[in-house]
């Protein structure tokens, strides 16, 4: 048996408040049995210490594991200054939580360490793995890495990046009773169950092919052998010293870079987060030197059709299974790529999945697991991607 309850509240009095009613409601579609863990995800309107201490006394001794977002998603809505929780009761499937530290000054052993963790509460490999990341600190991509540096590269992962509202400066992570910055938190899932992955972003490539000729971890310096901010100055028609003064994230999310990977037609996604005076743009997470990029360009039609592709793949990973629960890591640059139209999505998804099959998600600053939700297949870091996570019986 898995059971999931949602509750959500945009209670902008207190954060207690909102906390409380969120916890509450999904307490409330459990029917009294004992939630296994809980997932929650706020606004960082509401002080953080509080909504997680809140949990906790509606979820006493139960995991909690969460944090900081830019969006927060359920079934029946995609709203702003608000916490959602899920709570998952299952005799079917057992948890165990890792962390690891100092994202910001070693991604890949931070990373590494939330693994080793893992592993060492559980005692075993897991048979999924859900990762939280900081959404502002590090590099996105050796935090995969650093994951399957334990696991190995085809360890089932899937997961999201914390987010702040937009605001690009600071984002949060829940761990059972603490509220923490520039973490890595590995969720592991253990028992007899059946999972499907929906991995799709539906950006298309505009241009010309480039070559990636000089560059430092996410630090993006030249491309074709030029300050890698003429991309963006060339498409725009704009001097270097006006993409400066303000997170190139809120210009650009409509147009991020696009990497070829070996094998697969599908670009890997990279958003461009912020510029120096050199002309060089810190990415969300790496492109190595010698890397094919394309610039891309987003479409709303596209999008949509991006997430019912998700969500079909998702169900057909279930093999008939019946679907219990629904995680969504979706990008916050899709929610502003498809502003009024954002709930779209959402509807896409459940009515392929099943309506009536409760769902948590939130707005990240980027998101993890393989291309395209194929199984067996390395997982990476993305941007811009509609991800989805769907537990089965």
């Amino acid at each position: 048996m898995i059971q999931a309850g949602v509750g959500l509240s945009q209670n902008v009095s207190s954060a207690e408040s909102a906390a409380m009613e969120a916890a509450e409601e999904a307490k409330l579609h459990l029917d009294g049995k004992a939630p296994s863990i809980v997932f929650a995800f706020s606004s960082i309107r509401y002080d953080q210490e509080t909504v997680l201490r809140t949990l906790h006394r509606v979820f006493p001794h139960v995991p909690i594991v969460g944090g900081s977002a830019a969006g927060e998603i359920t079934s029946w809505n995609t709203i702003y200054n608000a916490v959602n929780v899920m709570a998952i009761a299952t005799d079917q499937i057992s948890f165990s939580t890792g962390i690891g530290e100092h994202v910001s000054k070693d991604s890949f052993n931070a990373a590494k360490q939330a693994a080793e963790s893992l592993q060492k509460t559980s005692g075993k490999r897991p048979d999924l793995v859900i990762t939280l990341f900081d959404g502002m600190t590090g590099n996105g991509a050796d935090l995969v890495e650093g994951v399957k540096s334990v696991f190995g590269d085809t360890i089932p992962l899937i997961g999201g990046s914390t987010g702040d509202d937009y605001l690009f400066e600071k984002t949060y992570e829940y761990y059972t009773d603490a509220v923490l910055s520039d973490v890595a938190i590995c969720i592991g899932l253990y028992g007899n169950f059946s999972y499907g992955f929906g991995i799709r972003h539906g950006w298309e490539a505009v241009g010309l092919p480039m070559k990636v000729t000089k560059a430092d971890g996410a630090l993006l310096q030249e491309v074709d052998g030029k300050p890698a901010l003429h991309i963006y100055e060339s498409y725009f028609g704009k001097d270097a010293t006006e993409l400066i003064k303000e997170p190139l994230a809120r210009i650009a999310y409509t147009y991020p870079l696009g990497i070829a990977v070996e094998d697969s037609d599908e670009l890997l996604i990279r958003d461009p987060v912020k510029a120096n005076e050199k002309g060089e743009i810190t990415m969300a997470a790496a492109i190595p030197v010698g890397s094919t990029i394309r610039l891309m360009i987003g479409d709303r039609d596209r999008a949509i059709t991006a997430a019912k592709q998700a969500a079909e793949t998702a169900k057909l990973q279930l093999e008939g299974h019946p679907a219990r629960a629904i995680i969504m890591f979706n990008c916050m640059a899709r929610n502003k790529l498809l502003g009024v139209r954002c709930h779209e999505e959402n509807e896409f998804v459940n009515a392929i999945i099943g309506k009536d099959i409760p769902m948590i998600g939130f707005y990240t600053y980027g998101e993890q697991g393989p291309l395209l939700g194929k199984k067996g297949t390395p997982a990476y870091f993305h941007n811009e991607t509609m991800t989805l996570l769907v537990l089965g019986e």
